[in-house]
């Protein structure tokens, strides 16, 4: 009698616990997942706290991406009028005008940018000292069959061939943005090492759109091993990026942040993790969101706060860098509110 009961006694036991671990499941999810995320969004907003000063504005180093209707005949002298009034008294130096994109085997048409020559002398009529850049790029075949493999080294003495092209067209430099890039690509270093060879005996500007950096120690790897694309790249990649170019622009939007005070915590510590590797003689732009979108990827209402982020992350690590400034992303998306809040916020 009495086994019968502790049998009994056994069974419901076990029923209970059957009944249970889904919850104990959950509950250790919550645990594993959730209460982390709340830490690191805490962290972050404590990051985006505190005063940046006065001294953590404009360098005169800026830059802003422009669209291609600048070199394919859409946009005229008015135009260019009201565009130079628009960045006349920032710090603006830098356009990078979209003259590509680069074909998969890195050639570049000369048929796509037909009214180059009208720019360049109209910009430095009407805006003098300012440089102008083409902007290149392509997508590279290192998530899909499809796109630019740099791995060819005859697609690289391609790709330089194009920037050669552009030289001889009379831009002042070249930027490239060629995206996804993974983390530790030694190719894309070769590239760099023959792209700064090139403009450095051409007196040009070399110039680099670069990927986010690691906020946790080896994220890229994880990421990339459970998804297949890596978002970011190590702090030492963007280092050996940085000291093989002239100006490197971090894209540091498009977060997944969804509240203003933790893109901003992100971008502070985007900006302190750039500078800690960029060397003195390269300049280190951030860049700020100019478009209005919502998805996964970008909230526009909270990556609001990058100017004041990278002001805190300048402040907090070095208050004193020259070459510094920030990106505009992008021109044709721009809203007035956009403008008011970098000439505010930064100049």
């Amino acid at each position: 009698m009495a086994g019968a009961v502790r049998s009994r006694a056994a069974r419901f036991r076990w029923s209970q616990l059957w009944r249970t671990w889904p919850r104990r499941i959950a509950l250790g999810l919550v645990l594993v997942i959730v209460v982390p995320l709340l830490t690191a969004g805490v962290a972050l907003r404590l990051n985006y706290s505190g005063d940046p000063g006065d001294d953590t504005r404009t360098r005169g180093r800026d830059a802003i991406w422009l669209g291609h209707a600048w070199v394919d005949g859409r946009r005229n002298d008015r135009d260019l009028d009201a565009f130079a009034e628009r960045i006349r008294g920032t710090g603006i130096k830098d356009l990078y005008v979209h003259a590509g994109p680069l074909e998969h085997n890195g050639t570049l048409p000369a048929t796509g940018y037909p009214k180059a020559r009208w720019l360049l002398d109209a910009v430095h009529r009407t805006l003098p000292g300012i440089r102008v850049q083409a902007w290149l790029g392509d997508v590279l075949a290192t998530e899909g069959p499809a796109g630019l493999r740099l791995e060819r080294g005859v697609s690289r003495a391609a790709v330089v061939d194009s920037a050669r092209q552009i030289l001889d067209a009379g831009f002042d430099g070249v930027h490239f943005d060629l995206e996804p890039l993974h983390s530790g690509d030694r190719h894309y270093l070769s590239l760099l090492d023959d792209l700064h060879a090139l403009t450095k005996a051409r007196e040009a500007t070399l110039s680099v759109a670069a990927h986010q950096i690691d906020p946790l120690p080896a994220a890229h790897s994880v990421v990339g091993t459970l998804s297949g694309s890596p978002k970011w790249w190590s702090q030492k990649f963007f280092g050996q990026v940085a000291r093989r170019v002239d100006q490197i622009a971090v894209m540091s939007y498009d977060t997944w942040m969804p509240l203003e005070g933790m893109y901003g915590g992100y971008v502070a510590e985007q900006t302190a993790l750039a500078l800690e590797v960029t060397p003195p003689g390269t300049d280190l732009l951030m860049g700020l969101p100019f478009f209005h979108e919502d998805d996964l990827g970008h909230h526009e209402a909270a990556e609001t706060a990058a100017v004041r982020g990278t002001r805190l992350g300048l402040a907090r690590t070095d208050r004193g860098r020259e070459r510094f400034g920030v990106a505009l992303y992008v021109d044709f998306a721009a809203r007035g509110g956009d403008w008011a809040a970098y000439r505010e916020g930064w100049n």
